[in-house]
């Protein structure tokens, strides 16, 4: 008979990839969550808090818990963006199973159950939908949920992804499918999410839909009209790399 250590090794573990940009007062928490979560997981856990070029103290927050957060790891990157920090993450986690969350954990963290669910099912891609009939939103704005659903209908109609929400800040990978997608992303902005999904439909990865309970942040660093319009320009981009054939070269940074 296993012991609980050997069962926790038996089953993939996971890595979780927040991606992080000047978070040093919404870190706290969300690690606190993560930790408590972790107590119950009955497998390995991996937490890569990605440092997007920080000017407060997002590290020091990451540092100063790494000694007692086993499995805590700071990435630190140059500012280059959120698509970039992924990324980074992305191609950096070690576990079986890669999951983004946003560094605000907008969701109950026991809901990161309903991901690894998936990917134990033999799905290869798990994404996070504020849209579907079992979805709940709370205390978002109606303006916000607009210009966010206008936004899902241009990626829909540019990059024929059929889906409810491509934005939604959690989604889990396989490891093997997350380094083939990330290694091929180009966008290092708010647009990687379609880019990646597009090219996963491309790639004919499996992908299931997973309903969630959203929490509106008013402190929120997108900025509703100039990223949704730099979104857009953005996912232009995506379909123009896509017909030059961009996406057709040799993945990079795989073993």
């Amino acid at each position: 008979m296993l012991d609980g250590h050997s069962q926790r090794r038996e089953r993939p573990g996971l890595s979780i990839v927040i991606p992080a940009y000047n978070e040093e007062h919404r870190l706290p928490r969300t690690l606190d969550e993560l930790w408590r979560y972790r107590e119950g997981f009955d497998r390995e856990l991996e937490i890569l808090v990605c440092d997007d070029g920080s000017t407060d103290g997002t590290a020091v927050v990451v540092e100063a818990r790494a000694d007692s957060m086993q499995g805590l790891r700071l990435v630190r990157l140059p500012h280059r963006g959120k698509g970039s920090a992924v990324r980074g993450g992305m191609l950096a986690a070690t576990l079986p199973y890669v999951m983004l969350c946003d560094a605000d954990l907008s969701m109950p963290v026991e809901e990161l159950d309903l991901f690894v669910e998936v990917l134990d099912s033999g799905c290869q891609i798990a994404v996070g939908s504020r849209e579907l009939p079992d979805s709940k939103r709370y205390h978002e704005p109606a303006r916000r949920h607009v210009m966010g659903r206008v936004f899902n209908l241009v990626v829909k109609l540019l990059l024929a992804i059929g889906m409810n929400d491509t934005q939604c800040g959690f989604k889990a990978f396989r490891r093997e499918v997350a380094r083939d997608l990330f290694s091929r992303q180009k966008l290092d902005g708010f647009s990687f999410d379609a880019e990646v999904l597009f090219l996963a439909r491309k790639r004919h990865y499996s992908t299931k839909e997973v309903a969630i309970n959203w929490y509106f942040n008013d402190d929120s660093r997108v900025r509703a009209v100039s990223d949704t319009f730099a979104m857009t320009l953005d996912l232009l981009r995506v379909r123009l790399q896509d017909l030059r054939g961009d996406y057709r070269q040799a993945a990079k940074h795989l073993d």
